[in-house]
């Protein structure tokens, strides 16, 4: 087992599923000849063929539809938008035909298809290159949008969205595709869907976020941990569905809760979590919610960057605060 990055673990749960399900094919822009503009797909065209890794125009509207099209035959496609920002224009098809197709024909047709798309800040790129707008997702019924933060999960999370029934939006932190490094077993084996990862256990207060966020939580923890405040870490990873159980176990022992995400505040995944800790755990609650959060405005560009990421300075104030009350 050797230590890979994010974007080879996407890589390896790729070829392991297209090599054990012919069903499988991936398309997109540039992700045959050239790899991909991340270089998730590279080898795959020469490994599985040109029917199978196909390269597509620059057409998102093209690419989602084909992609719902392959999914409702018995294929099971996965595609790629080169960025987040360039998704847009395939929303009509996601939101309004691949999400609402089982409920459409009352469970006659699926559509297992998995969306991938870089998001993320952090890179030196221009605004529609680093959206976090994981949000707009999270809101559609039948769609389930999952968010990994680390090669492991990267590997088992692709493996099981390929194996899923339904379509999921499969978002990767581009900031943290060569920034992380750890061991993974190539072995076929999925993490499952729909539920959050406890990365470290704590007693004071309860640190949730997903996706290159984590990375400034952690080393925030680990900086609390110096000034005696055990900090318990959440990877919610799913943000639909959204595993309030885990949430609501942690903050019943912590008392306290943090929310780190660099997307927009104003109506983010973080307000939808705060809410249901708010309705469903208040009595447990011994300070307010706090939310550490990018701005409400477009993604500035890189001399700005790291004034909108939150930053471990950012994580540790608002610890810092709730700990206090």
């Amino acid at each position: 087992m050797s230590d890979v990055t994010l974007i080879e673990a996407v890589n390896m749960a790729l070829a392991w599923e297209m090599a054990h399900d012919e069903s499988v094919v991936v398309l997109g822009e540039d992700v045959a000849t050239n790899g991909g503009v991340f270089r998730a797909t590279v080898g795959l065209k020469e490994r599985f063929g040109c029917k199978r890794v196909m390269d597509t125009p620059l057409a998102e509207n093209l690419i989602a539809g084909t992609t719902v099209g392959l999914a409702v035959q018995g294929m099971k496609p996965v595609a790629e938008f080169q960025f987040m920002g360039f998704i847009y224009a395939g929303m009509d098809q996601i939101i309004c035909h691949a999400a609402r197709m089982r409920n459409r024909t009352r469970g006659r047709l699926h559509c297992p298809a998995v969306f991938r798309a870089p998001f993320g800040g952090g890179i030196h790129a221009p605004e529609h290159h680093s959206e976090s707008t994981e949000a707009l997702f999270a809101h559609i019924p039948g769609l389930r949008v999952v968010i990994p933060s680390s090669p492991q999960r990267a590997y088992g999370l692709l493996l099981a969205a390929i194996r899923n029934p339904d379509p999921v939006v499969f978002l990767e932190p581009k900031r943290i595709y060569r920034a992380v490094t750890q061991p993974v077993e190539d072995n076929g084996e999925a993490l499952p869907l729909d539920t959050c990862f406890t990365l470290r256990e704590g007693d004071d207060v309860t640190l949730i976020s997903w996706g290159a966020s984590l990375v400034e939580t952690l080393a925030a923890a680990d900086q609390l941990a110096g000034q005696g405040v055990s900090a318990e870490v959440i990877d919610v990873a799913s943000i639909s569905p959204l595993d309030r159980e885990t949430l609501l176990c942690s903050v019943a022992k912590t008392g306290r809760a943090v929310i780190v995400h660099e997307a927009c505040r104003n109506g983010g995944v973080g307000a939808e979590i705060a809410a249901s800790l708010a309705e469903s755990a208040f009595l447990d609650l011994q300070a307010p919610l706090v939310r550490v959060t990018g701005y409400d405005t477009v993604m500035p560009y890189y001399r700005n960057e790291q004034r909108y990421l939150p930053q471990v300075a950012d994580v540790v104030h608002a610890v810092e605060q709730v700990i206090a009350l």
